[in-house]
């Protein structure tokens, strides 16, 4: 993963964690993702993007093909096991 986590949130109080991270992309510029972890699936999913200021909506695939040479799910999955650690959170199965 190319970009690195400055901040990040978990929220547990719903059925569903949710997570909230600002990350420092290469050629520095920023990424705000806000997803959640849907149990039923087993996957993650944007609800919101920020990149550099400018919103795009829940759409994130752009960036993680062009960028950081994985999917969509992959990419969150490296965050949310990162903040779970920082959170000592895990997933119930």
């Amino acid at each position: 993963m190319l970009a690195k986590i400055k901040k990040a949130e978990l929220n547990i109080d719903r059925k569903n964690p949710v997570y909230k991270a600002s990350l420092e992309c290469p050629k520095g510029k920023e990424l705000y993702v806000h997803f959640d972890y849907a149990y039923k699936t087993k996957n993650y999913f944007p609800l919101e993007v920020i990149y550099d200021g400018k919103h795009k909506g829940a759409k994130l695939a752009w960036y993680t093909n062009d960028v950081e040479y994985t999917t969509v799910d992959r990419f969150l999955d490296k965050i949310a096991k990162r903040i779970n650690k920082k959170y000592g959170y895990e997933l119930k199965e």
